[in-house]
């Protein structure tokens, strides 16, 4: 199993002058270390259901150009943006731009979005959750079509494009990957069987784990989708690593076909943090 790092929390001693110096060591200690994968919030404010709004909250693809410059061979990018943030076209060229200059390292992670407050603090429309999803499938359409040889228009319900042309093109091929994250049965699950080749599961309990996996299978199985072809992954950024119970639990996730787990950053010491992880978790992971 391997691990990803997720760099959620900005409140790190000296913010923000120490906030360079910080991002950049953990990313290195995180790539020295082992970790694969390394992505930031996509938010505005912090989320204030885990601390105070006011918190530091750094624009999510700015700071992966930034980490992009840190380090070499790790996947980056958001966990996960929302797809009211930005137009989508202009997403795809956002996240086409970071493949380019990490010289093949950029994920599009993205999902309904949820936090209303932000949206209405800074002047961003919020619809309804009905018709976010339908906007995020036009979205997964259009990075899609960006990514292809198909620069022709695209004409859907929420997005009308007259040109969808994309240059450079991204470096991966056939485009970056598109994680989509969340448990929603109907609606994520679905369109993480449909379009994306990695699903970020916001749980990390192996029975729950358990049945939303059968349930994408069951939505590959009528798209005629390759269950198997799509990365299975988790979250726990909550949890304690070095708690006795972890490494079993992600052995029954391993065997459910789990292949990473997103660990969570400790704002007190994050590079501290990610050496500990380093040396006592990552290589253990790595065998089951």
């Amino acid at each position: 199993m391997q691990a990803g790092f997720h760099f959620w929390n900005f409140s790190v001693p000296g913010a923000p002058e120490s906030l360079p110096t910080v991002l950049a060591d953990t990313a290195r200690a995180a790539e020295a270390g082992g970790f694969t994968q390394f992505t930031v919030m996509d938010h505005w404010f912090q989320m204030d259901r885990v601390a105070p709004a006011t918190e530091p909250m750094l624009e999510a693809f700015t700071t992966l150009g930034f980490l992009a410059a840190h380090t070499s061979s790790m996947r980056i990018g958001p966990l996960v943006t929302g797809v009211t943030y930005r137009y989508p076209g202009l997403l795809a060229k956002i996240v086409t731009t970071l493949d380019v200059l990490s010289s093949g390292r950029a994920m599009l992670g993205i999902g309904a979005a949820w936090y209303e407050r932000e949206h209405h603090a800074l002047g961003v429309p919020y619809p309804a959750l009905a018709e976010r999803f339908e906007r995020l499938e036009e979205a997964l359409q259009i990075a899609l079509q960006m990514w292809s040889d198909d620069d022709g228009p695209y004409e859907g319900t929420h997005y009308r494009l007259a040109e969808t042309l994309n240059s450079p093109p991204a470096i991966q091929r056939p485009h970056p990957p598109i994680m989509i994250g969340g448990k929603g049965e109907k609606k994520t699950l679905r369109l993480a069987a449909q379009y994306a080749q990695i699903i970020n599961l916001t749980t990390s309990d192996p029975a729950e784990v358990a049945h939303l996996l059968d349930v994408l299978r069951g939505h590959c199985d009528r798209l005629g989708t390759d269950y198997d072809a799509i990365e299975k992954t988790v979250i726990a950024s909550a949890a304690d690593p070095f708690d006795a119970d972890f490494l079993p639990q992600m052995q029954r996730l391993a065997d459910l076909g789990i292949t990473q787990v997103v660990l969570g950053t400790r704002p007190a010491d994050p590079v501290g943090w990610v050496e500990r992880l380093s040396e006592g978790i990552v290589p253990k992971l790595a065998e089951l």
